[in-house]
């Protein structure tokens, strides 16, 4: 596993609608009668300051791209912005997951493994990952560019979020 993570992949009939990144991490506006009904895609790439819980490395007013999850318990900091699904230059997908300090679980038996489950935004496509030792630094590749929505699980908590990931 390590911080690869492992790989489990769903395939079915994929369809090419729902939301596609652009190269600022934004969404783009569905593209077909068919998008218009999946959700759109929520990736909100942040670079402001990073809040106070999720700063502890970073020096003076850290401003890196990161995206919140939806509850607000855990941050994405993006060291490859934007991600995308082939790296040619040799760099990677690094994010470093920050949960905040309340969302550590009071029950000693709850898993710390930070597992992501990934869905790529119109279809059934998904994609599983685990973070070792919960929220921390990975490296998270996907099979195909695309807006994925991330169900995250952590220490007997949950949260999600949408990230783009460049062709």
């Amino acid at each position: 596993m390590g911080s690869r993570g492992r790989l489990t992949l769903t395939m079915s009939v994929v369809l090419l609608a729902g939301c596609t990144g652009t190269s600022d991490g934004g969404s783009a506006a569905p593209t077909s009668a068919a998008a218009t009904t999946a959700s759109a895609c929520a990736a909100r790439v942040e670079t402001g300051p990073l809040p106070d819980w999720a700063d502890a490395g970073f020096s003076g007013d850290a401003r890196v791209p990161h995206v919140f999850g939806a509850r607000g318990d855990i941050v994405a900091v993006l060291f490859a912005h934007p991600l995308r699904q082939h790296r040619k230059d040799g760099s990677n997908n690094k994010i470093l997951w920050v949960a905040q300090a309340s969302t550590t679980s009071p029950d000693p038996t709850a898993p710390a493994t930070l597992v992501i489950t990934a869905t790529l935004d119109g279809t059934d496509t998904t994609v599983t990952r685990e973070v070792a030792g919960g929220p921390g630094p990975s490296i998270i590749d996907v099979p195909q560019a695309g807006c994925w929505r991330l169900d995250l699980r952590w220490s007997g908590h949950t949260d999600t979020m949408d990230l783009v990931y460049a062709p």
